[in-house]
């Protein structure tokens, strides 16, 4: 793991003033000072902030986060702006998110303190589903994008070469009402590229007008209120350790 990133998922300093830490030789690897965001933690290697050990965590805790609108899943914005862990009761704020949702989406957000659980889930094929509103109408030629997957401007920065993000195909999508106002919709992804949904309604023209996330995995949102967090039950517990057991595999 990249140390910025080992130092982010193990305290409670962002990536950017990990970086900062790096950079002003702030940290050691096994007693060597390292300036090297890059630089790879092998597990055995003891990591430093000041002198002062990193601890690992062994043991894991997981909750469920209804995000609501108009929060950053971000530990720290440079501007200012409302961010999750500004809402987030205070013994979580060193927890790690599992994926994101962006500024204007709500629902389902997992959070935990294992650096090991959030990365197995952030990179894994389970499926995350979401209920949408949209402008318009979905038209045949949606439909047919999200059967078989399409490609859509990525919105580069304009030195890029990156022009085009590809999407895959739906892994399943449920129309609950279409109509030439709002349309509303289910549909479950198996990754989540950065803004997918909203991206691929708009190469159609169309707008996502509200977006919430109902479940990722084994895990769903249910009646938990805007706003609010729960643990993990036994049984989500139960079935995150046979995932985990089966990734290690």
């Amino acid at each position: 793991m990249r140390l910025n990133k080992f130092i982010s998922h193990h305290s409670t300093y962002s990536r950017r003033e990990a970086d900062k830490l790096i950079f002003d030789g702030k940290v050691k690897v096994n007693g060597k000072i390292i300036k090297e965001p890059g630089f790879e933690v092998e597990d055995g290697d003891k990591v430093f902030i000041n002198n002062r050990p990193v601890k690992r965590n062994t043991k894991y805790t997981c909750i469920v986060y209804n995000k609501p609108k108009g929060e950053l899943v971000t530990k720290k914005d440079d501007r200012g702006r409302k961010t999750i862990y500004d809402s987030l009761p205070k013994k979580f704020r060193h927890f790690l998110y599992v994926g994101r949702l962006d500024f204007n989406s709500e629902g389902l957000l997992i959070l935990t303190d294992s650096s090991k659980v959030a990365d197995k889930m952030m990179k894994s094929d389970l499926p995350r589903v979401y209920k949408l509103k949209v402008k318009g109408e979905i038209t045949e030629e949606m439909i047919k994008a999200m059967q078989e997957g399409i490609e859509v401007s990525q919105g580069a920065h304009e030195k890029s070469e990156i022009k085009t993000l590809k999407l895959n195909p739906f892994l399943n999508y449920q129309i609950i009402k279409n109509s030439p106002k709002y349309s509303t919709l289910k549909v479950a992804l198996t990754e989540g590229k950065n803004r997918e949904l909203r991206r691929f309604f708009a190469h159609f023209g169309s707008e996502v007008l509200d977006l919430k996330r109902l479940s990722y995995g084994w895990i769903s949102l249910n009646a938990l209120p805007i706003g609010k967090t729960r643990y993990f039950d036994k049984k989500e517990y139960k079935l995150l350790k046979e995932f985990l057991k089966k990734e290690k595999k």
